[in-house]
């Protein structure tokens, strides 16, 4: 492991020069790596662990939008592509990457494929930390692993096309063969992880969960639209206000601060911007702090992940995420989006 400090504090991460991509393969060359679930997360990973040369097989259910999209991938029905309990008896490393809810209802076909010895993967802590709501408990004679990229399964593809990888975490939950954590490594090196650093099951879901309802998704979603209906109602323009709201944030300054960090963003600003954002920077913190004390205390008891198993597993599920979609895409915030988005130079026909 390399050490690393992280703002004073030190911290322990694997990259690719202290575990590179050949003893990866080596770790794993006995391996057969079946990804269970071609939605979000399995893309990428499967697409990634096959260019790296890793022997990787899809299970999926045949015949739908999912199996499709893993035949357009070059997985072949019969070969490297099944449906999900075959491809779990055929795997060595059941990598369990279907949604949350996804994987509680077929929790019981999937538990007979396991063999002992086997490795369980996940790239979320949620099924087995809350498994007095999943049933997620798995055999004692399995390793169970995670892990967890910090980005979408998109991004896990596409950065790592890129050459640049994605960060991720990694835990053993449970270590049967001995063998539990460099397997995990090696997985994690083999679906082209810019660097792994290390969690539990528990932290991971804990962190994750209150990440994407903060700052990640529901808070920038919500203060997005907070500051757009601010400025329509005092006159500005739906271009203006989705310019000064979205398009200058995920269009310039964002990148900047990925590229620098904030400090930089604030040194290199205007000094009436730089002054404006140090003082107000504290009063946002200190009014959104109490929300994500409750946020936090609900994911940590479970509140949350009842929640999501609930209305996920609903069978009008589907239908009522479409409506609440559609009511997104609709609002004028989003409609003036797609028309900003259109009069981008590379979206504009010449």
């Amino acid at each position: 492991m390399a050490r690393i400090d992280f703002g004073g504090v030190v911290e322990e991460v694997i990259t690719a020069e202290e575990f590179p991509l050949q003893k990866a393969r080596e770790v794993l060359a006995n391996e057969t790596v079946a990804v269970l679930g071609y939605g979000v997360q399995g893309p990428g990973q499967a697409m990634n662990l096959r260019d790296n040369g890793i022997r990787v097989i899809v299970g999926q259910r045949e015949g739908g939008a999912s199996w499709q999209r893993a035949v357009d991938d070059g997985f072949v029905p019969g070969e490297t592509l099944f449906p999900i309990e075959e491809a779990a008896r055929r795997g060595t490393v059941v990598q369990y990457l279907l949604s949350d809810a996804g994987q509680v209802a077929l929790w019981p076909k999937i538990v007979p494929c396991l063999n002992p010895g086997d490795a369980l993967y996940f790239s979320h802590g949620f099924s087995i930390v809350y498994r007095d709501q999943t049933q997620i408990v798995a055999p004692a004679n399995v390793d169970v692993i995670l892990v967890a990229p910090k980005g979408s399964g998109r991004t896990v593809r596409t950065n790592f096309l890129e050459g640049s990888g994605i960060n991720s975490s990694f835990a053993v939950h449970q270590d049967a063969t001995g063998r539990a954590r460099e397997r995990t490594i090696a997985l994690g090196i083999a679906i082209g992880s810019g660097y792994l650093f290390p969690t539990t099951f528990e932290k991971e879901v804990h962190s994750d969960l209150t990440g994407e309802r903060g700052v990640l998704m529901g808070c920038l979603a919500g203060v997005m639209e907070a500051q757009y209906n601010l400025l329509r109602r005092n006159g500005h323009s739906p271009s203006e206000a989705f310019n000064e709201t979205v398009e200058e944030l995920t269009q310039s300054l964002i990148r900047l601060v990925a590229q620098n960090g904030m400090d930089w963003m604030y040194a290199n600003c205007s000094t009436t911007a730089q002054r404006g954002a140090l003082d107000w920077a504290p009063k946002f913190r200190d009014a959104v702090a109490p929300v994500f004390e409750d946020l936090y205390r609900k994911v940590v008891d479970g509140s949350e992940t009842r929640r999501v198993l609930e209305v996920n597993s609903a069978p009008d599920y589907r239908a009522k995420l479409q409506q609440e979609l559609k009511q997104i895409h609709d609002s004028e915030m989003w409609r003036a989006g797609a028309a900003v988005r259109a009069l981008r130079p590379e979206n504009r026909r010449v």
